[in-house]
C-alpha cells in the first residue's frame, strides 16, 4: 500500500472505531446513554457546520434528499448508534461490540430478501457459524436474561443492529447525491442529535449535569470528534480508492480491538467460550462476504 492518505485512513477506520465502544462505556458510567448520543451527534454536526461555513458550501440540499437523510439518520444514528449507547448502560463493551459484529451478517440476508444478493452454500455456511456464535454467546449466560436491565441490553443491541442493516440496504436501494458527504452529513448528525437529546430528556430517570463526570464528558467529546467526525471522512476516503468490501472487513478488526481494550482497561471477563463465540461470529461474516477478486487493486467509481 504505496498511498500514505490511504494507509492513514485505514488505520483509523479499523482502529478508532474499534476503541468507540469502550467510549461509550466510560461515557455511560456518569451520563445517560440518550444523552451521550445526542451530544455526540450534534458536536459532530456543530463541526459539520463549522467546515460548510468556512468552505462557503452550507445550502439546502432539497425535499427528496432531505428526506433520504433523515431516513439513513433515523436508522444508522437514531436507531443503531443511539440503541448502541444506551445498551452499553447494562452490557459490556465487549459484548456490545461482539454482537454488532454479527451486522453484515443480517446485510447479507436482507439482500437476499430484496434480490440485492444471490443464494449461496458459501453464504450459507457463514450465516450457520455467526449464529452458532451467538448462541455461545449465552452458553452459560442464558439465566442472565432473567435479569430485566442485562435483557434489555440484548434487545436494544439487536434492534440497533437491525437499524444498522437496514439503513444499509436503504442506503444501496436509493440513488443520493454524494457530491458533497459533508452537506449530507450535516443533516444527518443535527436531526439524529436533537432528536436523541429530546429522547433524553423524556426517557432518562437522572439526569443530573452536576453528576457527570469529567472522564465521562472527554469521551463523548472523543467520540464526536473522532468516532463520529475524522473517522467518517477516513472511511470515504478509503471507499474512493478500494472497494467497499475491502473496507468493511476491517470492521473485523474493530471487534478484536473493542475487545482487547474492554479486557486491558476496564477489567471485563473473557471466557474460553467468549473467544471461540468471537472466532465464529468473524469468520462467518468473512466467509459470507469473501470474494477472491475483493484483494485486487480495483479503484471503485461512484455512480
Amino acid at each position: 500500500m504505496k498511498d500514505i492518505k490511504l494507509l492513514i485512513a485505514v488505520i483509523l477506520v479499523a482502529i478508532v472505531w474499534g476503541t468507540t465502544f469502550l467510549g461509550i462505556r466510560v461515557a455511560v458510567e456518569t451520563i445517560p446513554g440518550w444523552f451521550v448520543a445526542g451530544i455526540r451527534q450534534f458536536i459532530a454536526g456543530i463541526i459539520m457546520l463549522i467546515i460548510l461555513l468556512f468552505r462557503k458550501e452550507l445550502k439546502w440540499i432539497g425535499w427528496k434528499n432531505f428526506s433520504s437523510q433523515i431516513i439513513i439518520a433515523t436508522l444508522m444514528l437514531i436507531f443503531a448508534n443511539g440503541m448502541t449507547t444506551f445498551a452499553e448502560e447494562n452490557l459490556t463493551s465487549s459484548l456490545a461490540s461482539l454482537i454488532s459484529a454479527s451486522t453484515p451478517i443480517l446485510v447479507f440476508i436482507g439482500s437476499l430478501i430484496i434480490g440485492l444478493q444471490k443464494f449461496t452454500i458459501k453464504g450459507l455456511i457463514g450465516i450457520l457459524m455467526c449464529f452458532s456464535g451467538i448462541l455461545f454467546i449465552f452458553w452459560d449466560g442464558i439465566q442472565d436474561l432473567a435479569n430485566p436491565e442485562y435483557r434489555s441490553g440484548i434487545i436494544l443491541m439487536f434492534c440497533a443492529i437491525c437499524g444498522f442493516a437496514s439503513g444499509t440496504l436503504f442506503s444501496k436501494k436509493i440513488k443520493i447525491n454524494t457530491e458533497n458527504i459533508t452537506l449530507n452529513l450535516f443533516y444527518q448528525f443535527m436531526f439524529a442529535g436533537i432528536v436523541q437529546i429530546i429522547l433524553a430528556f423524556i426517557f432518562s430517570k437522572e439526569y443530573n449535569f452536576e453528576n457527570w463526570s469529567t472522564k465521562s464528558l472527554l469521551s463523548m467529546l472523543y467520540l464526536a470528534i473522532f468516532g463520529s467526525v475524522i473517522t467518517f471522512y477516513a472511511f470515504h476516503y478509503a471507499l474512493s480508492k478500494i472497494s467497499p468490501v475491502q473496507v468493511s472487513i476491517l470492521s473485523y478488526i474493530n471487534t478484536i480491538i473493542a475487545i482487547l481494550l474492554g479486557w486491558l482497561i476496564l477489567d471485563e471477563t473473557i471466557t474460553a467460550k467468549f473467544i471461540i463465540a468471537a472466532c465464529l461470529i468473524i469468520t462467518g461474516v468473512f466467509v459470507t462476504n469473501y470474494n477472491p477478486e475483493l484483494f485486487r487493486n480495483k479503484k471503485i467509481i461512484s455512480k
